[in-house]
């Protein structure tokens, strides 16, 4: 059976912490940045977690079991 190649896009946009969550950025701080305050961008720059719900969508596209 042939192996399943990663999504590339993915591997780009999510990464794999210590206790097998998935890492993710948030949206919306790349541009048109001058209307939005500086207490949402700051909160922008965290990273967030991927839901528990798209947790296995996210897996597959990893290619992680």
């Amino acid at each position: 059976m042939p192996k399943i190649k990663t999504n590339s896009g993915a591997k780009k946009r999510f990464a794999l912490t210590g206790s097998g969550k998935i890492k993710r950025k948030h949206a919306f701080k790349s541009h048109i940045l001058t209307k939005k305050t500086k207490k949402q961008k700051r909160n922008l720059t965290h990273f967030g977690l991927v839901s528990r719900q798209d947790t296995k969508a996210v897996k597959e596209l990893l290619a992680i079991k």
